[in-house]
């Protein structure tokens, strides 16, 4: 029986010597050479057919000239041109290869282009059991980044488990961990009998490569391409501080009103998620909607004490606080969204506490650009009076026709003031809107939910006090107007006046600050000012982010 040579153990052979220009022809007579040796004539046609065949000496071939290329590129190059007609360009190009500075580049570059920067794995343990499952060996190497995946132990088994996976982070980049792989172990030590708190210390601990031994899991899904899924945060969250999640070094923190981009929803208790625009690929944990609401995020919605009693204001929502209440702010799903142009503007809507200031605001960007800028008409069911014209000062209409439009839900909000109707209606919105015009609205804040359409896009701008002590110092000159509808009721601020707004303001953001896209403190009416024009100007210029639902209705 003769031995067989698979030839591409012949070829790695080849590789290995450097053919010489000889080669060919000593490939050709070694059959002759070894026919002496040779006692049966089958192996000798073998070797005959086998030494001399063409494309063997075609692999020889390129070999040489790889190799001739990689070492003598700078020789054959000043050869080919030597032999082409002289003219300026080549001689230019000649001298500049005689140069040594360019024949010691190319050399590095030789020497390195021969090099083998593959990474060496590490050599299979010859100590597995024939009768153990089938494992895999991978070898990840260590950076400052977080490995990128949470492990657990197995109720019923007490397998080590790999819980999930963070979207964009080194494991799952790397293709070779999947959930529900069982890990065996870590850098040589068996986890078997090892807490999912000690790996994670042997893990912190390693330096450099770290090789896992795991069994697959069973199943290993291909990946789906998700859809790109934005959300609005609408609380503050800190890992840090949730007693709830596996791993806060896996969690995200963010602030009420960031964008973040949902990358798996997989895991109906931990949502991955990571902030818009991020460079750091990696997603981290986050609570979904469903588990906001456990002990240590759950919010407070109790009304204020001015919110029990009378208010002063002569506008009065009559629906029920209970649907405020019942709403927990979680997250909102978003999507970019730019003003065509000739398009609709988008609703203003100012907020704050009496005597913050929004109707100076108002009244600044009125006299500012009156082309651009315009309030609605309330209207009312008193008498008109004899300065008064309809559709000036107010829209007159009769008791029976406004308590008609509140049954209908005309009013955007509307209340009754010494016997009489006063409220803004829809349409008053929709007729500054049509006049492209922005419609300036300050409302009370439980109203702006039954604005937030996708016909007035609201953009609410929360006016806020600064610290009482500054309100002392900047409002000590100034006078508040009790009521609308009187004339001459301007007063001094008082020390409970302050008391109230800062109070009221701290109630209003705790439980309406969800909805508020932009806050002004005024501090100063003409910093505040500069800073809500500015605001304005960009919500009609550039792309921002509104609810999904405004888009695709």
């Amino acid at each position: 029986m003769h031995a067989f040579i698979p030839p591409t153990a012949m070829l790695t052979l080849c590789f290995l010597f450097p053919p010489s220009p000889g080669l060919y022809e000593l490939l050709a007579a070694l059959p002759s050479q070894l026919q002496p040796h040779v006692s049966r004539p089958e192996d000798n046609t073998f070797l005959q057919d086998m030494f001399g065949e063409r494309s063997l000496h075609s692999l020889v071939k390129v070999k040489q000239k790889k190799k001739n290329t990689e070492l003598k590129f700078c020789l054959m190059l000043s050869g080919e041109l030597e032999r082409k007609p002289a003219n300026g360009e080549i001689k230019e190009l000649l001298k500049l290869l005689a140069k040594p500075h360019i024949k010691s580049l190319l050399t590095v570059h030789d020497a390195v282009a021969q090099k083998s920067y593959d990474p060496e794995l590490p050599p299979l343990p010859e100590d597995i059991d024939d009768d153990e499952d089938s494992v895999k060996i991978i070898r990840l190497v260590k950076n400052k980044e977080p490995l990128g995946a949470t492990i657990i132990r197995d109720e019923h088994t007490g397998a080590i488990l790999v819980a999930r996976i963070m979207r964009g982070g080194a494991a799952d980049r790397s293709g070779l961990i999947h959930v529900g792989d069982e890990l065996k172990e870590v850098n040589g030590i068996p986890v078997d009998d090892k807490k999912p708190e000690e790996i994670i210390r042997i893990l912190a601990q390693s330096q450099g490569a770290i090789t896992f031994k795991v069994v697959p899991s069973v199943k290993e899904e291909p990946p789906t391409k998700e859809p790109k899924v934005f959300v609005k945060a609408l609380f503050d969250y800190d890992p840090k501080e949730d007693k709830a999640i596996p791993c806060k070094e896996a969690g995200l923190a963010f602030k009420k009103g960031s964008i973040l981009q949902i990358m798996s929803q997989d895991d109906a208790t931990w949502w991955q998620a990571k902030l818009e625009g991020d460079a750091n690929p990696r997603a981290g944990l986050i609570p979904p909607p469903s588990s906001v609401c456990r002990s240590g995020f759950r919010r407070s919605f109790r009304l204020s004490r001015r919110d029990k009693k009378t208010n002063k204001s002569m506008y009065e929502c009559k629906k029920s606080e209970m649907y405020d209440m019942a709403d927990v702010p979680t997250y909102e799903e978003v999507t970019p969204y730019r003003r065509q142009s000739g398009g609709k503007h988008r609703l203003v809507v100012l907020v704050g506490p009496t005597g913050v200031g929004f109707n100076e605001l108002k009244r600044k960007l009125l006299i500012t650009d009156a082309q651009h800028f315009s309030v609605t008409i309330p209207h009312t069911s008193r008498a008109k009076r004899n300065q008064e014209s309809d559709g000036v000062e107010y829209h007159f209409i009769s008791k029976n026709l406004f308590e008609t439009d509140i049954h209908n839900n005309k009013f955007i909000e509307y209340g009754e003031y010494k016997g009489n109707y006063y409220g803004t209606s829809l349409d008053s919105v929709r007729s500054v809107l049509s006049k492209d015009k922005v419609c300036l609205l300050d409302v009370q804040p439980h109203t702006i939910k039954h604005l937030r359409t996708a016909e007035f896009k609201p953009f609410v701008v929360f006016v806020k006090p600064p610290a009482i002590e500054r309100l002392r110092e900047t409002r000590k000159n100034a006078r508040i107007i009790s009521g609308k509808d009187d004339k001459g009721s301007a007063k001094a601020f008082t020390e409970e006046d302050f008391q109230e707004m800062v109070s009221t303001a701290q109630s209003m953001e705790t439980q309406y600050g969800h909805l508020f896209e932009k806050v002004i403190v005024n501090d100063d009416l003409s910093a505040a000012f500069s800073e809500l024009r500015l605001a304005l100007k960009k919500i009609e210029t550039e792309t921002h982010w509104v609810p999904v639902s405004w888009t695709h209705s």
